[in-house]
């Protein structure tokens, strides 16, 4: 069998062929635009933030101190803070994502389902300084009056209880600005994973059924494993978005610049630090630690996205 060529391509006029080399200038001018934008801010963090780094060397990864009158600047408290709020953000959120986006696909019926989800959507759309000003104002008095201070008064003073959840009971801590992020992302996660558990063709589902199968086995043996792929996508994007909030974890996680000791203990994230001092970052030291910030946080965020490619290709072969 031979393949001949279509008649469009003999009988295209003159500028068809132009159009096409237009538009695939212009696609290609899209990608080099992009790229060329992310390699200039790269550079110019770099760049701005390198005589912090030529002034505290590796210590300044390493070192807690952060005291603008004595130009004394360290990374450490905050790196470990965006880290922290992040995991347990992700570790919150997570298994009540999966368990809403299952409910919604596997047992709401159909007439609430789409409002269900409608208002999960809706919710993500919500802007981070809302929930930022809630956490202050509604979930930090409440939850320093009914979680915080019962179990701080509960420990027994020297137990693990007791160091693990010391602190002020103030309700602004490592634990409530992870309540915050929890609950920004969640929105967000279970919306894309209800939109990838829909992905499975409804034969497999009632295959599964059909040899006597549970909801729950269901899930677990086929559902979760047709999407595996994308879910890794999903937690790690989340992932991303918590790293990087600034505004809601600014209001509530307390701004200490030290490294945490406990759960319920002041800290502060990388985004929380420069959007509080930035403004007032008169000296060039002060200004070059921040900007040294903000390219740490475009580093972390871009080894979460690394990782996540590799389990994706690891899960791809």
């Amino acid at each position: 069998m031979t393949v001949t060529a279509h008649p469009a391509s003999k009988t295209a006029p003159p500028g068809h062929k132009l159009g096409e080399q237009l538009f695939r200038f212009a696609c290609a001018a899209a990608a080099t635009i992009l790229l060329a934008a992310l390699a200039g801010v790269v550079a110019s963090l770099f760049v701005g933030g390198l005589p912090a780094f030529r002034a505290f060397g590796f210590g300044f990864l390493t070192s807690t101190a952060w005291n603008p009158v004595t130009e004394t600047y360290g990374a450490a408290g905050p790196i470990v803070g965006t880290l922290v709020t992040a995991f347990l953000a992700l570790v919150i959120a997570l298994p009540l994502a999966l368990g809403v986006s299952i409910f919604l696909v596997e047992f709401c019926p159909a007439v609430l389902a789409r409002p269900i989800a409608v208002a999960v959507e809706l919710l993500a759309g919500i802007p981070s300084i809302v929930y930022g000003m809630w956490g202050l104002f509604v979930l930090a008095p409440w939850f320093a009056a009914h979680i915080q201070m019962p179990i701080m008064m509960g420990a027994e003073p020297g137990s693990l209880l007791d160091r693990v959840f010391a602190g002020t009971p103030n309700g602004a801590n490592i634990f409530t600005a992870s309540m915050i992020l929890a609950i920004m992302i969640l929105p967000y996660m279970a919306a894309v994973f209800r939109e990838l558990f829909l992905t499975v063709p409804p034969q497999v589902r009632e295959a599964a059924y059909g040899l006597g199968c549970t909801p729950f086995e269901v899930t677990r043996a086929v559902v979760i494993p047709y999407v595996r792929r994308g879910m890794i996508g999903v937690i790690m994007l989340g992932l991303g978005r918590a790293l990087g909030e600034t505004m809601a974890v600014t209001f509530i996680i307390g701004n200490a610049h030290g490294l945490p000791s406990s759960l319920f203990d002041s800290g502060s994230t990388i985004a929380s630090t420069v959007a509080n001092e930035f403004a007032e970052a008169t000296g060039e030291l002060h200004s070059a630690s921040l900007i040294a910030l903000g390219f740490l946080l475009f580093v972390i965020t871009f080894a979460v996205l690394a990782v996540a490619r590799l389990l994706l290709r690891e899960d791809k072969a």
